[in-house]
């Protein structure tokens, strides 16, 4: 059997859709003889890895591991994951914490190979985690092949919410999403900075960011994205003004308008 999403339509109509669909389609994937291959061969064989020098020699765990947590694109650095993952994340100057990406750290933090505890992969309900977050990825992914816009989308949704439940100050929290190039690139759209935003100073980046945060919502901070409905907001203001600027007749005073009209319309 073989499926993959639908998703007839683009932007926000195509975002209604999905989210309409989500639950039937994601459930329907999950049964590829595929997924059901590589969860079978995960949980055989996870449990008796107990360094990060296992892991990456078996090319199938490394692979699901990093797609777990959308780092894919490393399946082929097995020498600068096993770096990674040794550093752990306790040690001062550990390589996972000093990545732009926080999402190494969670990486090494998660599977503890350097870390004091040492090893995690043998504890009750580990295989459990991994991949119920590597099937919600795979469907993702799945979904990117259609539209990666909406591949964006579901990824922010969960990680916008996740970042702003999470410690650290608002600065922090600006920074870790910063550092991901897929929540960048929704917020950035979201609120109406092109990609040349990027090569201005970090602090600066924060600041304009809490300022235009603070237009859109009456307050400043990413901790306000703990309320599904401003992250439904980003998630619809990306995706509108997206595709307002893919459109042929599209043009810069076009979709300055549509941006400010937006606030209203969501």
């Amino acid at each position: 059997m073989s499926f993959e999403p639908v998703i007839p339509v683009a932007g926000v109509a195509g975002w209604a859709f999905l989210k309409r669909t989500e639950a039937s389609q994601n459930a329907t994937f999950q049964r590829r003889p595929d997924i059901a291959r590589d969860e079978a061969y995960f949980r055989d064989r996870i449990g008796s890895v107990t360094s990060a020098a296992q892991l990456v020699s078996d090319r199938r765990l490394l692979r699901i591991s990093l797609e777990a947590f959308g780092l894919e694109g490393d399946v082929n650095a097995a020498a600068f994951i096993r770096k990674v993952l040794e550093g752990g994340t306790e040690k001062e100057r550990a390589l996972a914490t000093r990545l732009a990406d926080p999402t190494y750290a969670r990486f090494a933090a998660t599977f503890g190979f350097g870390n004091s505890g040492g090893a995690r992969t043998a504890t009750a309900g580990f295989a459990d985690r991994i991949l119920s977050a590597w099937k919600e990825r795979r469907f993702e992914a799945a979904v990117g092949t259609r539209d990666n816009d909406m591949r964006l989308a579901l990824n922010a949704r969960r990680e916008l919410a996740a970042i702003a439940e999470g410690g650290g100050s608002e600065r922090t929290k600006w920074f870790k999403i910063l550092g991901s190039k897929p929540l960048r690139s929704v917020v950035q759209g979201a609120l109406g900075l092109g990609a040349n935003f990027a090569s201005v100073e970090l602090d600066r980046q924060v600041v304009e960011l809490d300022r235009r945060f603070n237009a859109l919502f009456g307050k400043a901070g990413v901790s306000q994205l703990t309320d599904p409905a401003k992250v439904e907001t980003v998630i619809r203001r990306f995706l509108a003004l997206g595709d307002a600027a893919s459109a042929p007749s599209a043009n810069p005073a076009v979709i300055l308008l549509q941006s400010s009209r937006l606030n209203l319309r969501f």
